[in-house]
């Protein structure tokens, strides 16, 4: 079963402004030659498209044994036995975070490097529902609903 994420679209046109904003800042002093203006616009439309690649392919995937979370080129799986709890969350520096929003919800398990990851499923309570079918003791707080 796969979930997309909710795209925070504010979130990608404000980096997609920020890097042409300090790539035209930084391209400035280097106007001397056309191939350093080709080189440097080249290396910020790649970086906007990157970041537009990550913030639109989001998406939770559940596996037979595990909670695959996949973004662009970075991928997260996360053993479902190793899920201790969920919860919602407004802070936006929480765990590792894969979703841009200020809102979503945090998920608590064992392996996790920085204690928790920060997700946003579009359709977030079906998204609860599989997950406690698969994940029968972690705790679920009472999840809140954001539009």
């Amino acid at each position: 079963m796969v979930y997309q994420a909710k795209t925070d679209i504010f979130f990608t046109i404000i980096m997609f402004l920020l890097v042409w904003i300090f790539g035209a800042i930084s391209l400035l002093p280097f106007i001397t030659s056309l191939l350093t203006v080709f080189i440097m616009s080249t290396a910020f439309i790649v970086s906007i498209v990157f970041i537009f690649w990550y913030a639109n392919s989001i998406k939770f995937v559940f596996c037979e044994n595990y909670l695959l979370i996949k973004g662009g080129p970075f991928k997260s799986k996360i053993p479902y036995q190793s899920i201790t709890r969920v919860s919602s969350t407004k802070d936006k520096y929480t765990g590792y975070l894969i979703s841009s929003s200020d809102k979503g919800l945090e998920i608590f398990y064992k392996t996790a490097n920085y204690g928790s990851i920060k997700i946003l499923p579009e359709d977030k309570m079906k998204f609860i529902l599989e997950l406690k079918k698969r994940c029968p003791n972690a705790q679920i707080s009472q999840i809140q609903k954001f539009e």
